[in-house]
């Protein structure tokens, strides 16, 4: 994950093609959806960079006019950008004075969620008329942070834009998006891109051609995922040994991850030692990987394991004391793979 603007030269060949298709259609709000990892943001902010751009072409901004420049730096008067606060920082947005202040001050601590009070500045954003004459964008990234007042106060801007607004919601779980907001957006699922050229674009990204193929792997074959896990530090050969690790007791492996990503690993160790038990190839690790676990769980018991882990995700950012857990979901993770076979009562 990039905190940078994408230019369109420097999509990924598989965004590029999108947002080709994309900019000769015709609205004033797209949905983009998909899994995580497949170029939400960049794709959108391209989009929103081709409609400001002083000199657009059929493919996308040209990467050099005030108006590209103006996004680089974070200053384009003609766009508004929403997103969870801590995505923001991350990101390198601007908060409001009013927020930023509120933050500096520890009054709060910055929102993982789109503020209902940042959703309706937009909307006055929105109403104004646009300062270089090209129309104003707003993007909501990821949009499935709104919660239902947030949503709710972007309803009737969506349902009747003023003027020459377009808007682009790009999530990852659109699912949990209102109805009323998806069908007042134009939707476009997320391409997957062929794993040969997500490889070679991640070996683009400064990856090895081993490293690349472990970490498409591990994220499903999303690649912006892999870049991200890729960046963390952790090495190729960490990931498969990570297993047997865990089988062994050494929950130190997943040190330094997030509850989210210590469940999500989980639950892809899970995930493939039953599709290895019903002679399934797996996902995310290799097959000899998942062989020299030896294991002696049955079906049964991976599922329950499975089950308790999607539990646990309900509460994954809950202020629990984070060893304790992180131990408990180790006894559980050996239970599970390591358990004799179930039997009838």
């Amino acid at each position: 994950m990039s905190n940078t603007s994408v230019p369109s030269a420097q999509l990924a060949p598989w965004l590029r093609a999108q947002q080709t298709a994309l900019l000769r259609q015709r609205g004033h709000a797209w949905l983009l959806h998909g899994p995580s990892g497949l170029g939400q943001y960049a794709l959108g902010l391209a989009l929103v960079r081709a409609w400001l751009c002083d000199n657009p072409t059929e493919h996308g901004a040209c990467g050099q006019c005030g108006s590209c420049h103006a996004i680089d730096v974070r200053t384009h008067a003609d766009l508004c950008v929403l997103m969870p606060e801590t995505a923001m920082l991350e990101f390198g947005w601007p908060l409001s004075e009013k927020a930023q202040a509120d933050i500096d001050d520890k009054k709060r601590k910055p929102s993982k969620e789109i503020r209902v009070e940042a959703m309706r500045d937009a909307v006055v954003f929105s109403q104004r008329t646009s300062a270089r004459g090209r129309g104003k964008a707003v993007l909501v990234y990821p949009a499935e942070q709104m919660n239902t007042i947030t949503a709710n106060a972007l309803l009737k801007t969506l349902e009747e834009p003023p003027g020459d607004v377009k808007f682009i919601l790009a999530c990852e779980a659109a699912h949990q998006l209102l109805p009323t907001i998806r069908s007042r957006c134009l939707g476009h699922a997320m391409v997957w891109p062929e794993p040969a050229t997500a490889q070679a674009w991640l070996v683009e990204q400064g990856l090895s051609t081993t490293d690349a193929a472990v970490w498409l792997r591990a994220c499903g074959g999303r690649p912006d995922d892999a870049l991200q896990f890729a960046n963390t530090g952790a090495t190729a050969a960490s990931w498969s040994e990570l297993p047997r690790a865990i089988v062994q007791g050494d929950m130190s492996r997943l040190n330094g991850l997030s509850m989210p990503q210590v469940l999500e690993t989980l639950q892809k160790i899970c995930h493939d030692a039953m599709a290895f038990k019903v002679g399934a190839s797996p996902r995310f690790f290799d097959t000899k990987v998942i062989q020299d676990l030896r294991l002696t769980a049955d079906l049964a018991r991976l599922s329950a394991w499975g089950k308790a882990l999607a539990i646990a995700t309900r509460t994954a950012e809950h202020p629990f004391n984070a060893g304790l857990m992180l131990e408990a979901l180790g006894e559980q993770a050996r239970a599970a793979l390591r358990a004799p076979p179930s039997t009838s009562p």
